[in-house]
């Protein structure tokens, strides 16, 4: 997804703070230096002079020996600065300017091309936006422990809780191989088996791909569109976060059924979720309910997307904490 021009002019005020916080310790520096080696102050001052006067022979006529003479001399002189600051313990490059990238010099472009810089800025925005930033530093796929789930055949015949999440993971390894693919996971199971560690498992790899993922619980998405639909007057960051919810690339819904529900939530449920079909938006959905509960609390048309649109996967086992007071 293309940025918005909020988020673009968001990035640009970043560069625009930088490039302001930089000049200010480069005139501190200069104030300090010059009053340590007052020297440098008359060297600065004659390649100032210096480049002036070879502005001026440039715009008079194209003086070739005349240029490289003053470019000579200015050579020298920053050469005479350097040895000075040296000299003083300071090092070389103290008073060159300061650049948070060197490459693009603060401002995001090299030429026409975004550099790897802004790449990043958008990154750390995507991150911000997500409403993931922290945890996601935790919950990751390095810290994803498939020994958290017992290896042991379940009573009734199914795979090990540990053999199911392994087919899960290679589904979702699959899914972000595909990305952007348009596909739709709904997470199924019990409070503590890792529905939401594993959303924000592959929230992170997307988010790292440069793609705009969102993250929400159930209560505060129907929050939002409560908010947008019966409010008057309309809070700018309000309606930004609803529109990322529509257009990001991919939107996360925790613990859907745990919101009270009413005939306002499921209208509002299946607008999000068919206009995010109808774009071609992934959707990743975890839920406490079965699917005979999810059928009873929401509407057929909802249930029936679901089922058409949606892989469904039921993650079961001991609740994790538990395992983890065990295994430590």
């Amino acid at each position: 997804m293309a940025l918005s021009n909020l988020e673009y002019q968001k990035i640009m005020r970043l560069y625009e703070e930088r490039q302001l916080a930089n000049y200010h310790l480069h005139e501190e520096r200069k104030k300090e230096i010059y009053q340590k080696i007052p020297e440098i102050r008359e060297i600065d001052r004659r390649i100032a002079s210096n480049s002036i006067s070879l502005g001026k022979k440039l715009i008079m006529g194209n003086d070739a020996s005349a240029a490289a003479e003053y470019r000579r001399e200015n050579h020298s002189l920053a050469e005479q600065k350097r040895a000075l600051l040296t000299e003083s313990g300071y090092s070389r490059d103290y008073l060159d300017p300061i650049y948070h990238c060197s490459l693009c010099k603060d401002t995001g472009y090299i030429g026409q091309e975004r550099c790897r810089c802004f790449q990043q800025a958008v990154i750390d925005l995507l991150y911000s936006n997500s409403n993931m930033e922290k945890i996601l530093a935790r919950e990751n796929f390095q810290m994803f422990r498939e020994e958290y789930y017992s290896d042991k055949m379940m009573p009734d015949g199914l795979p090990s809780p540990r053999a199911n999440i392994r087919k899960i993971l290679q589904h979702c390894r699959g899914f972000l191989d595909r990305f952007p693919n348009h596909e739709n996971i709904l997470f199924q199971g019990s409070t503590g088996v890792g529905k939401t560690f594993l959303s924000h498992c592959i929230a992170k790899e997307i988010i790292d791909q440069g793609y705009t993922c969102v993250y929400t619980t159930a209560f505060q998405l129907f929050d939002d569109l409560a908010k947008r639909t019966f409010q008057k007057e309309k809070e700018e960051d309000t309606e930004h976060s609803l529109d990322m919810i529509f257009q990001c690339d991919l939107l996360i819904i925790d613990d859907l059924g745990t919101e009270m529900t009413n005939k306002f939530v499921i209208s509002q449920l299946f607008q999000c979720l068919n206009e995010r079909l109808i774009q071609e938006k992934s959707t990743i959905i975890s839920t406490n309910l079965s699917i005979k509960q999810f059928r009873d609390t929401y509407s057929e048309r909802i249930f029936s997307r679901l089922i058409e649109s949606y892989s469904w996967h039921k993650i079961y086992g001991d609740d994790i904490r538990f395992r983890k007071s065990n295994l430590t």
